[in-house]
């Protein structure tokens, strides 16, 4: 039989532990994320009902 003499020893070490700062950070940039994306699509939808409102007008005259 095979038997090693010396055993194979494995030491996994670990992350240290998120601070609450980070935690506070993600989520922050998760609502200003958010918070862009509703204001890009609001400007994009104001243009578009503008020019809609404007084209209209403009036919009617």
């Amino acid at each position: 039989m095979f038997l090693q003499s010396n055993p194979i020893i494995v030491t996994i070490k670990q992350a240290p532990p998120p601070s609450e700062l980070s935690g506070l950070a993600d989520v922050l940039l998760g609502s200003l994320g958010l918070t862009g994306v509703i204001v890009v699509a609001a400007v994009l939808m104001g243009t578009l009902l503008a020019g809609a409102m404007f084209w209209i007008r403009s036919r009617q005259m």
